[in-house]
């Protein structure tokens, strides 16, 4: 069985975009219990959040916390169900599994993620759905973002989809990787607004210079909402001569195939 889940039921149910009454339910406990133990403000473009279309959320990550503020406060403004990329055993855990599975989450085996994941994701996409990824693909340790890797910009150029960049903030000091989480510390959502490749790439990029310009451009976005100590390696650098005139607004970019 690959590690897309094809074959489980996870596969049958990956097309899905309805926000049923597990997906809601689950999503308003999260809301519930997140704002028992922390003090969570959520703020920037809500209203502009893609309700229909294929839409990738990004987002920095450093803290168990973080898909749970995403799913939660984003599902009810989405009105569709998130699909998700999870670790294999959540899936396996009796009783829990069966309703990780129904909420979306599709199985990978992070020791062997290949193609099919990519696949997968694309397949999700072109059926006009939502999904969310942590280009980073693992928590900082730090708080501050890490080197992303390139999967979700050849994901964003393949697909067309439209990209919702988030910004996770104070996480990692509520619940630090490896702890548990601290009771009482402030956390924040900020949603920034959603834009496509094709309206701020340049039409003429080859194949890799488009997908390293993509994931720089993605993960600027996911920077430029965040406080400066979690924007890591894409802080504010020196600055450069440009390497020529910004293109205008509106110029499409090739999807790369």
């Amino acid at each position: 069985m690959s590690a897309t889940g094809q074959g489980t039921a996870a596969d049958q149910a990956s097309l899905r975009s309805d926000a049923n009454w597990l997906i809601r339910g689950t999503a308003l406990v999260a809301r519930t219990v997140t704002r028992c133990l922390a003090r969570v403000k959520i703020s920037g473009a809500l209203d502009a959040v893609p309700r229909e279309g294929p839409l990738i959320i990004v987002s920095n990550h450093v803290s168990n916390a973080d898909g749970v503020l995403v799913g939660a406060w984003l599902t009810p403004r989405l009105g569709r169900r998130i699909h998700w990329l999870g670790k294999r055993e959540m899936t396996e855990w009796p009783l829990i599994g069966p309703f990780v599975l129904a909420g979306s989450v599709h199985p990978v085996d992070r020791a062997n993620v290949d193609i099919d994941v990519f696949r997968l994701l694309l397949r999700i996409l072109e059926a006009g759905n939502v999904v969310v990824v942590f280009p980073e693909g693992t928590r900082s340790a730090s708080g501050a973002m890490q080197a992303a890797r390139d999967g979700v910009a050849m994901l964003a150029l393949r697909s067309g989809a439209r990209i919702l960049p988030v910004g996770v903030v104070d996480t990692d000091r509520f619940w630090p990787r490896g702890k548990v989480p601290r009771p009482g510390r402030r956390v924040e959502m900020r949603v920034g607004q959603p834009f496509s490749l094709a309206d701020v790439l340049p039409p003429d990029l080859d194949r890799r210079a488009a997908k390293a310009a993509a994931t720089d451009v993605i993960m600027r976005r996911i920077a430029a909402l965040l406080p400066a100590r979690q924007q890591g390696v894409y802080g504010p650098t020196e600055p450069t001569e440009p390497a020529g005139p910004a293109p205008e607004p509106g110029v499409s970019a090739r999807r790369v195939r």
